[in-house]
């Protein structure tokens, strides 16, 4: 059985470098990029099976950046992560098929949760809240 691929894409390093290293020790082929034209030839390359997708990055918002991953293959599951509030941004990500936002700084035994969840059904006593 192949691995689920999952790209994360976040313009902090630290946060790519905490996020590789749980995903990979989750078993998951993982790949990082710290802007939008990095994360979109991941995409097009490795078609991978989930997107962690920061809002805030140089250049090309997370937005644009879903709206382009939703063009290449709509079946790529994206979950948002902001470290700002705003619902209407969190609204408009979900309106373009972001699965769930999580906000920093999150929780990382959620987010693994759910990605878990996403990707292999792994459905324990508890649903994540995605918040």
């Amino acid at each position: 059985m192949e691995n689920n691929k999952v790209l994360i894409v976040d313009d902090q390093n630290g946060i790519r470098v905490l996020l590789m290293e749980v995903f990979s020790s989750e078993g998951y082929e993982t790949y990082q990029a710290s802007n939008g034209k990095l994360a979109l030839e991941i995409v097009r390359a490795k078609r991978p099976d989930l997107v962690l997708l920061d809002m805030k990055i140089p250049g090309m918002d997370g937005l644009e950046i879903l709206r382009h991953i939703k063009t290449i293959d709509v079946d790529i599951k994206v979950i948002m992560m902001t470290a700002y509030g705003e619902l209407d941004i969190i609204n408009e990500a979900r309106d373009l098929g972001a699965l769930m936002h999580f906000t920093k700084p999150f929780d990382i035994d959620e987010l693994r949760f759910a990605v878990n969840h996403q990707l292999r059904g792994d459905l324990n006593s508890r649903t994540p809240i995605g918040t």
